[in-house]
């Protein structure tokens, strides 16, 4: 990775991406150099547009729009208005069941 850092940071402050550079800016960060690796990432840059190519990797790692909130809030509250009838319902109940002691 650092051969294309190397070739990123040269693009960024306007240099020339060459073997001598791309060389210089890996011994100034203290990493191995590799003639076969720094002759082939010059090759495999000769027809790239860096600027495009770095547009499309913004653009595809751009994260998509968030999802709509999920209906979790709507379903929760749904389920706490049925527990109240039910308890509603289970309250008339017992009242009744009072009602008919009374009577009974």
């Amino acid at each position: 990775m650092e051969y294309i850092y190397a070739a990123m940071l040269l693009h960024s402050a306007g240099q020339e991406i060459n073997e001598k550079n791309v060389k210089k800016v890996l011994k100034a960060a203290g990493a191995e150099i590799d003639d076969a690796r720094v002759k082939a990432l010059i090759a495999a840059l000769e027809d790239v547009d860096i600027e495009e190519a770095i547009e499309k990797t913004a653009i595809s790692a751009t994260p998509a729009a968030p999802a709509a909130a999920p209906a979790a809030p709507e379903e929760a509250a749904k389920e706490e208005e049925e527990e109240e009838e039910e308890s509603e319902e289970e309250k008339e109940e017992e009242a009744a069941a009072g009602l008919g002691a009374l009577f009974g």
